[in-house]
């Protein structure tokens, strides 16, 4: 049976991009209806971009694109789990991940 998505109140769900070998968490993006069906009709990883309100190919202009392997559902149907294989840097940064920044202060 599949889950029925549940989009936010912005028709987006968030979409946690993980190293399909490795396991390392490489980003976190949003997804909308077309580009989650762009996502699983191209194996390659779409977003939705909240600041330039419009769809967005990762790597469409860096050649730094995503290749899906898998894409799994959250227990409450309203995050998504990308596996995916990085063709180059995932951060627009040029690190490998866009997590490359520790947090110096205690969190309590």
């Amino acid at each position: 049976m599949r889950k029925k998505l549940k989009l936010d109140t912005k028709g987006l769900i968030p979409a946690i991009i993980q190293e399909d070998k490795s396991g390392e968490v490489l980003m976190l993006g949003y997804m909308n209806e077309e580009s989650l069906e762009l996502t699983l009709s191209s194996g390659e990883a779409w977003f939705y971009s909240r600041s330039r309100n419009e769809l967005w190919h990762k790597g469409a202009t860096s050649g730094n694109r995503l290749i899906v392997s898998e894409m799994w559902l959250d227990c409450d149907a309203d995050t998504i789990l990308v596996k995916a294989h990085p063709m180059g840097p995932v951060c627009h940064t040029g690190e490998r991940t866009c997590f490359f920044s520790r947090l110096e202060e205690d969190i309590k």
